[in-house]
């Protein structure tokens, strides 16, 4: 059997060509961070040569599962290079430092979730649809390819400054559809995905179960 490539080594030119060889500590300045999860943290940047603000999602692939985790890594990066819609995150490159992979994208103010927060009320019918209308944009592009998002809510939904909406975090996102991984989100999961633990398949119908569960979060607070 063949050698598995070590997590972090470029050697594989197909491997090598994913990432950007700049240091990422030396081109990015004003780092805060704006939000975590179980892949790691993203931070607000500015990127010194043009000053443009940026979102810096860091994923770390030490300590346990490292093979997994680069492997969770690469896929994500290669899923984000093919996106070019107006309703997905605009994805910038990839930087490598101190065993973590630093996934550079277009900076939005925040998500739908944030909204309800800052806001402390349900949104409106007219609000909710017209973030359903920039969802189900992206969806239809995404299931156009062949893709299923696997992890639609409100806290994977962004919106930029002019009220753009944008369909994020694809760490979840199969390249294949049919599908039968178990992968998501409890709340928001369709039962096909569920049932796919034994048995069946899924294709893009799933996203908009979990659309249709993510209107009621934003429309009653729950789930938030």
């Amino acid at each position: 059997m063949p050698a598995v490539p070590r997590p972090g080594s470029l050697k594989d030119p197909e491997i090598a060509e994913l990432f950007e060889k700049n240091d990422p500590e030396k081109i990015f300045e004003d780092l805060r961070e704006i939000g975590h999860g179980s892949f790691g943290a993203v931070y607000y940047a500015r990127y010194l040569v043009t000053k443009e603000i940026v979102a810096i999602k860091k994923m770390s692939y030490v300590g346990k599962q490292t093979v997994e985790k680069w492997q969770d890594i690469l896929k994500e990066i290669r899923f984000l290079r093919q996106l070019n819609h107006p309703n997905t995150i605009e994805y910038k490159g990839c930087y490598l430092r101190d065993h973590t992979a630093w996934l550079v994208m277009e900076y939005c103010l925040g998500s739908a979730s944030d909204i309800i927060e800052v806001h402390k009320r349900p949104l409106k019918e007219d609000e909710i649809a017209a973030i359903c209308e920039g969802v189900l944009r992206g969806l239809h592009y995404l299931h156009s390819l062949g893709r299923i998002h696997r992890d639609v809510k409100a806290g994977n939904i962004l919106l930029t400054e002019n009220g753009t909406v944008k369909l994020a975090d694809f760490g979840s996102a199969s390249i294949k559809c049919p599908a039968n991984s178990f992968v998501g989100t409890p709340y928001w999961m369709a039962p096909e995905v569920i049932l796919a633990m034994d048995e069946g398949q899924y294709d893009g119908k799933v996203d908009v179960w979990s659309l249709g569960i993510t209107c009621i979060e934003l429309g009653t607070k729950m789930f938030i």
